[in-house]
């Protein structure tokens, strides 16, 4: 597996998506962002994904010409229709948007539906939270997981982001509905390795730790089992509800590819409004220290916090190279290369 060096993933990357037709402007935004992605280790919906992104552009499913259009604003809540453009694109105008919003009306929350995969929803939480805000934000999906007790998929897996600031770094929350995304499944699988806990069932209904046959079942585990379950519903119903956008059942009749005419939610506060920046800072610092202190468990070397090991990762990959899987790396320097 290479090590490739940020600069030079960036610009393999940002190639492959001139090639594709987007503008230098978006080319190098949505490089940067896929990049950032993999550096955090994030690599299955980083690099990972951007031979998707090429091949969804080609076939019209996303339209690179396009971006938000304001289709509801009362004080500090806003709507927007993503007219289906780049989903990093959408999402980077929503939550900068919302943050606007935010610094005036302590909070501000903007709707963005008919849009297109946003790839790491972290990206948006830590967006806001390097600017010093606090945030929640959420997508729904196309089916992709079944409900508690079914067997086929009725649920998207509905990815949901908390972040709040602190002096150094953040507490970030990043996580599908799912006891693991696809992408997780992807990257294990390429790995020839095992999931660390069972992740779904295979087309027998037999739970299993091996990615493969969860991909081909699709009968993958949601977080918690009935919890994250009931979950998924409720955020795709909100997402629906906050954005008069397509709920999961909707998306599914769009046919073209993942995410596309998803509907998202980006809700941003701003600590001034509330309790103060060194306050939130503080208090969130507290949190991770408290939980840093843990003694732990038989089999484990340490305890982390959410969003401790994206940072860990980002420094070291930085400093080494980025890891890339062999097949997905030559793949990207092929769609730079035409």
């Amino acid at each position: 597996m290479p090590l490739v060096p940020f600069d030079e993933m960036k610009q393999t990357v940002k190639q492959a998506f001139l090639n594709a037709g987007l503008s230098e402007a978006q080319a190098d935004t949505c490089a940067q962002i896929h990049t950032e992605t993999s550096c955090d280790g994030i690599f299955s919906h980083g690099l990972n994904r951007v031979a998707r992104f090429v091949d969804y552009v080609q076939k019209g499913w996303i339209n690179i010409h396009a971006g938000p259009a304001l289709v509801k604003s009362t004080a500090s809540f806003e709507i927007y229709d993503g007219q289906r453009g780049i989903g990093i694109t959408n999402a980077l105008f929503a939550v900068d948007r919302a943050m606007a919003l935010a610094k005036e009306y302590g909070i501000g929350l903007v709707g963005l539906r008919n849009t297109t995969h946003w790839m790491r929803g972290g990206t948006y939480g830590w967006r806001a939270a390097n600017k010093g805000f606090a945030a929640l934000c959420w997508t729904n999906t196309e089916s992709c997981m079944p409900a508690w007790g079914a067997k086929n998929t009725r649920l998207g897996n509905n990815p949901y982001v908390m972040a709040v600031p602190m002096k150094e770094g953040a507490l970030i929350l990043d996580m599908a509905m799912s006891q693991y995304a696809y992408g997780k499944l992807q990257v294990t699988r390429l790995k020839g390795e095992k999931l660390p806990y069972p992740g779904g069932f295979d087309k027998d209904g037999n739970l299993t730790d091996e990615p493969g046959p969860i991909e081909e079942s699709m009968r993958i585990l949601p977080t918690g089992y009935w919890k994250g379950s009931g979950m998924s519903i409720l955020l795709d119903a909100m997402a629906a509800f906050l954005t008069a956008g397509a709920p999961t059942n909707e998306i599914d009749n769009i046919q073209q590819g993942s995410c596309t005419g998803a509907s998202q939610v980006f809700m941003v506060f701003d600590p001034e409004h509330f309790g103060g920046k060194a306050f939130s800072e503080n208090m969130a610092a507290s949190i991770a220290d408290y939980v840093k202190s843990s003694e732990p468990a038989e089999g484990n070397g340490e305890v982390f916090y959410p969003g401790e090991r994206e940072v860990s990762r980002r420094a070291r990959h930085r400093a080494e190279g980025i890891p890339a899987d062999d097949g997905v790396w030559a793949e990207v320097q092929a769609l730079a290369q035409r």
